[in-house]
C-alpha cells in the first residue's frame, strides 16, 4: 500500500513550480487504463466465469501483465513479481504512451539485477479489481456499461486464484519465486500458505499476516472520503466531464495514505516548518511546503488511478487474515514449504515490524530463523521500494537459495 512508482518513491522533496505546472489541466472523472489508450507493454490473458469467495459472479474476466526473460524449456525458471496497492504490471521500462510512470523496481528486476531476467523468467500482473488494464470497476460489464458501483467485493484470495489461473495459462505449474511488497506482499504469503506446491521460493516484503483493527481503521477513513465527495455520486460518475469526477475525494484518501507509507523521521527532516512561498501560512494564506507536498502528490494520483478501484482493492486489504478458516494464523504458516524471505522496515508504521516477525517464526523454512530481516531507514513503509540496494542484496540472497 505504497506510492508504487519511482517517480514517487524517491526521498520526499518539496514542490517546485515545474511540478505545479505539470498539474495544469481538469483531472479526468478516471485514471484508469481504457479499452483504446495505448497498450505499450501489456500483455492480456482472458478467462471464462469467475466465482468470487462471496459468492458473486464475473462472467469472464481479464489480467493485465508484463513479462520480461524467456521461459526455459523446464518451465522452472518462472518469477511472479505482485505489485501493491497502487501499482500495475509496470515493473521496469520507461514512461511511455500508456504507462504514465517508469517502473517502479527498476532497481531490482532487469539483466543482471537482482531478479535477474538473464536468468529468470519475470511475470507481472495488475491485479484483479485493479484500473490498469485488468478487469475492474472502470471495466466494461456485458451490458456495455462501467461496471462501477456493480463490481463485487473481492478478497485477497479471490485476486490469488485470479493470479492462478494466469500461472496455468502460461503453463507454468510452479513458481521458482514469487515476491511482492505492502499488498503485493500479501498476496504472495496467500500464494505459499494456499498453493505450497506451487511456490518454491518466497518473497514476503512488508506485509502482516492479518490486517488489524488499526489498519481496517485506517482504511476505512480513506474509503469515507471518496464517498462523501458529492462527485462520487455512489460510485457512478464514469460520464463525467473533466473535472467533475470524484478527484477531490479519491486526492483526499491519498493524502491520508501517504501519512502512513512515510517516517516521522523522513517527513520533519525535508520539511521542517518550511513554507511553500513567501508568503506565511500563519494566518496569511500561505501553505506550510508538507501541506503542497502532499497536495500535489494526491492530486497527480487522481491521474492515473479510479476512485471506485481504490475502494475495490483496500477493501480486499481489509480481508487479509492468512489464518481464517485455517485454524488461526499459525497454523495457517505452518503449511508454508517454500524458502522464505519475510523482510520488514524499521520505522514502518503502516505494517509494523511485529507483523514480519510473527510470519517468520511460524514459517519453518524462512532463510533468517524465526525474526525478519529487519531494515533500517527513515523512509517508513516505502522503504521497500526505495532502498533498492539494501531490499535487492536480499532478494538476490532468496533466488540464489
Amino acid at each position: 500500500m505504497d506510492w508504487q512508482t519511482s517517480e514517487d518513491t524517491v526521498p520526499s522533496a518539496p514542490v517546485t513550480e515545474a511540478d505545479a505546472r505539470s498539474l495544469l489541466g481538469r483531472p479526468p472523472a478516471t485514471g484508469a487504463w481504457r479499452d483504446g489508450d495505448p497498450v505499450g507493454e501489456r500483455q492480456f490473458a482472458a478467462f471464462g466465469s469467475f466465482r468470487t469467495e462471496g459468492g458473486r459472479e464475473l462472467p469472464a474476466y481479464r489480467l493485465a501483465f508484463e513479462s520480461w526473460g524467456e521461459l526455459n524449456a523446464a518451465r522452472d525458471n518462472a518469477v511472479l513479481v505482485l505489485h501493491a496497492l497502487t501499482g500495475d504490471s509496470h515493473v521496469r521500462g520507461p514512461a511511455g504512451p500508456g504507462h504514465p510512470t517508469t517502473g517502479w523496481w527498476d532497481d531490482i528486476v532487469g539483466p543482471g539485477a537482482p531478479i535477474d531476467t538473464d536468468r529468470w523468467f519475470v511475470v507481472a500482473p495488475n491485479m484483479l479489481g485493479g484500473c490498469q488494464g485488468s478487469t475492474g470497476a472502470a471495466s466494461i460489464a456485458p451490458d456495455g456499461y462501467e461496471w462501477a458501483s456493480r463490481f463485487p467485493y473481492l478478497t485477497i484470495r479471490d485476486q490469488v486464484a485470479a493470479q492462478v489461473r494466469l500461472a496455468d495459462a502460461l503453463g507454468i505449474d510452479v513458481w521458482a519465486a514469487v515476491v511482492g511488497g505492502s499488498m503485493g506482499g500479501m498476496h504472495a504469503l496467500e500464494w505459499a500458505v494456499g498453493l505450497p506446491d506451487r511456490v518454491e521460493r518466497v518473497g514476503i516484503l512488508s506485509a502482516p499476516p492479518i490486517n488489524t483493527a488499526d489498519q481496517i481503521a485506517l482504511n476505512s477513513v480513506q474509503i469515507e472520503a471518496i464517498r462523501i465527495d458529492p462527485r462520487f455520486q455512489s460510485g457512478e460518475y464514469y460520464d463525467a466531464a473533466d473535472g467533475d469526477g470524484p478527484t477531490r475525494g479519491l486526492a483526499l484518501a491519498r493524502r491520508m495514505a501517504l501519512l502512513n507509507y512515510r517516517s516521522p523521521t523522513e517527513l520533519n527532516q525535508r520539511f521542517q516548518r518550511s513554507w511553500q512561498s513567501g508568503v506565511s501560512p500563519l494566518g496569511h494564506g500561505g501553505r506550510f511546503a508538507v501541506e503542497s507536498y502532499l497536495d500535489f502528490h494526491g492530486n497527480k494520483f487522481t491521474r492515473r488511478f479510479d476512485a471506485n478501484s481504490y475502494i475495490t482493492l483496500v477493501e480486499a486489504m481489509n480481508s487479509h487474515d492468512v489464518g481464517r478458516d485455517r485454524g488461526g494464523i499459525d497454523d495457517a504458516l505452518a503449511r508454508v514449504t517454500a524458502r522464505a524471505l519475510v523482510l520488514g522496515i524499521d520505522t514502518d508504521r503502516l505494517f509494523p515490524i511485529e507483523g514480519q516477525h510473527r510470519i517468520a517464526r511460524g514459517i519453518r523454512s524462512t532463510l533468517d530463523g524465526d525474526s525478519a530481516v529487519v531494515l533500517t531507514s527513515d523512509f517508513g513503509h516505502d522503504g521497500f521500494l526505495i532502498e533498492t540496494h539494501l531490499v535487492g542484496a536480499h532478494v538476490r540472497r532468496l533466488l540464489e537459495s
